[in-house]
């Protein structure tokens, strides 16, 4: 059989994976926080798989190959988003778990308004979900139209809308439960489809072994091979992440965008929706560190760096590429029929566990926010609020596509967009989980401000001194926030009593054992360090450093930076017990709850 059929059968046996699981979730689902988190139930593996699969998008699987081989390897330190994603994660996710155990919160709009008393900072984290789950979902599902129509010769557009039917009905049928289980299997196929096509590159008998490929890569122009220079102070980068020099502070505030996935209002929803957060350090630590990672700086740097190779080589399918075609013509050049559809399904299967989550919770989050809270009053019954959550699933899902299908912009960089709203909600979470003091004003004002430049800093001034609009809206929320509590603003006695008590009761259930609190000491001063040295300034420092194994110095320094990333991430989720719970924490968080928020 062809490869084309092969990709049918697969297409087939996923869609019939995909529907089983969402009538599966229609039938058994019948309370609003069954639907939208699964009722607290997701379970340790189904999490593990899931969480990560989210994380790492059809962006991963065709993009960032794809931009490897147009910006060579500084583009690859991109690779570390493998780190600096779930590191938000690290910070977080616990506390946000024992939060939501506590007080019911079902979304994120919940925590934030119950914690600052303020119904504003609701509709700003409703509008930064919106945002996200339009601009993300229409990243993935335009990803799935373009790959189908490469490889089996499906218009764009019908493409777009299939692929976009499918996740629209598990997703609204199941909810965030089919979503999760969907994800296991999705998991699967996005990283062994890398690792497989990556593998079918290397030992293509073009390059005549590794120590052919390596030459041929060591023998690439120094722009593919070296990061430009650490900063641009004069002009702005000149257009969108990827159109001009990789410089290492856009290397560095890039990769405060992707921090921004965990961090988005997604996210913490779905962190709400687990039965326990035992799988989060092992999420953290283990399934994006290292599986991820080892996909990531070795085989779609082999796609992308090959690709590149064989372009310059004058071979004929790899004339004329973009960064969106190089994937999908690797995959025809390389691999075999069967292989193609197993491949394909790990592409699809890559795009779709992100669209999935994000249309899925932005649904609920438009539902539990305005719907229920302002339209109803707090009135609708659990039938009512699971019947309009699928309706605004709906909505999203065609907006994604409209977006998609009349954006300009390159959808890699939507999708860059969309992550740095997400990381503009770290000015909420700092005082929400850590306590950073500012007063409510300085939350609304400084989450408002970060979105607006967030907007000036991607649209009207591009990367301002080669610096991501990530890290522009995100700094400029923390000042505004902070000098709101400078010019004297204070909060009401109500809030100020309510934060205590949270404050109270996150300090006494998460305090660190004797070595915990000797590890965080430790990991404040080593933390920064490997930022600075693996992505930060110092990572120029790599065009030079060293080359092992037949690789060039800067991909050498970057698998370098990546195992010592993989001991940071260990000691700060294991040895420093930013991510690890103890049986007596979870029977406290069970039976010391203040349900603050009406469900039905």
């Amino acid at each position: 059989m062809g490869g084309t059929t092969w990709v049918y059968i697969m297409l087939g046996i996923y869609i019939i994976y995909c529907f089983y699981w969402g009538l599966k979730g229609y039938f058994t689902e019948k309370t609003s926080s069954g639907y939208a988190i699964a009722g607290r139930s997701i379970p340790f593996f189904a999490f593990l798989l899931a969480a990560t699969a989210a994380s790492f998008s059809g962006w991963t699987f065709i993009g960032h190959p794809g931009l490897i081989w147009r910006d060579g390897l500084a583009y690859a330190f991109a690779s570390f988003y493998v780190l600096t994603i779930p590191i938000t994660g690290t910070f977080f996710s616990k506390r946000t778990w024992l939060m939501g155990k506590r007080y019911g919160f079902i979304t994120p709009g919940d925590m934030y308004a119950y914690y600052y008393n303020s119904e504003a900072l609701r509709f700003l984290v409703v509008l930064t979900a919106v945002l996200y789950s339009i601009f993300y979902s229409a990243v993935q599902l335009m990803a799935s139209a373009a790959l189908f129509n490469i490889i089996a010769g499906v218009p764009v557009t019908f493409g777009a809308i299939f692929m976009a039917f499918i996740v629209w009905f598990y997703v609204c049928t199941g909810g965030l439960k089919a979503s999760t289980w969907v994800g296991v299997i999705q998991f699967i196929l996005l990283v062994g489809g890398i690792i497989i096509l990556g593998l079918f590159v290397v030992t293509a008998p073009q390059f005549g072994g590794w120590s052919g490929f390596s030459a041929a890569v060591h023998n690439l122009d120094a722009k593919f091979l070296e990061v430009p220079r650490v900063i641009n102070t004069v002009d702005y980068l000149g257009g969108a992440p990827g159109e001009s020099a990789w410089t290492a502070v856009m290397v560095l505030t890039y990769m405060f965008a992707l921090m921004g996935i965990q961090s988005s209002p997604a996210f913490t929803m779905w962190t709400f929706g687990i039965k326990s957060p035992k799988p989060l350090a092992w999420q953290q630590a283990f399934m994006s560190t290292f599986v991820v990672g080892f996909a990531l700086f070795f085989f779609t740097a082999f796609q992308g760096m090959g690709a590149k190779v064989l372009e310059l080589k004058g071979i004929e399918a790899f004339q004329g590429l973009n960064n969106a075609t190089v994937v999908p013509t690797l995959m025809n050049e390389f691999l075999p029929p069967f292989m193609l559809g197993i491949v394909f399904m790990g592409a699809i299967a890559a795009i779709h566990s992100t669209a999935a989550p994000y249309i899925g919770t932005g649904g609920s989050i438009l539902l539990r926010d305005i719907y229920w809270r302002y339209i109803r009053k707090q009135e609708a019954t659990h039938a009512e609020q699971i019947w309009m959550n699928r309706v605004f699933a709906t909505v999203l899902t065609i907006l994604a596509l409209v977006v998609g299908m009349t954006s300009k912009a390159a959808l890699v960089i939507l999708g860059a967009l969309a992550t740095a709203f997400g990381f503009v909600m770290y000015v909420l979470l700092v005082g929400v989980i850590w306590g950073f003091k500012f007063p409510r004003v300085g939350a609304v004002l400084g989450v408002l401000t970060g979105m607006v430049a967030v907007f000036l800093t991607y649209k009207i001034w591009p990367n301002p001194l080669s610096m991501h609009c990530a890290f522009w809206g995100t700094a400029s929320g923390l000042v505004v926030a902070y000098i709101c509590k400078g010019i004297g603003i204070k909060d009401d006695e109500e809030t100020i009593k309510r934060q205590a008590e949270v404050r109270t009761f996150l300090d006494d259930i998460d305090e660190p054992s004797a070595s915990g609190k000797q590890w965080r000491s430790v990991m404040k001063i080593a933390t920064p360090l490997w930022y600075f040295f693996a992505i930060g300034p110092a990572c120029i420092l790599g065009n030079k450093a060293f080359s092992f194994a037949g690789f060039t110095p800067l991909w050498s320094w970057q698998i370098a930076w990546w195992i010592l990333g993989i001991v940071m991430m260990w000691a700060l989720c294991f040895k420093a017990e930013m991510a690890t719970t103890n049986e007596v924490q979870i029977d406290r968080a069970e039976k010391e709850t203040n349900i603050v928020v009406k469900e039905a």
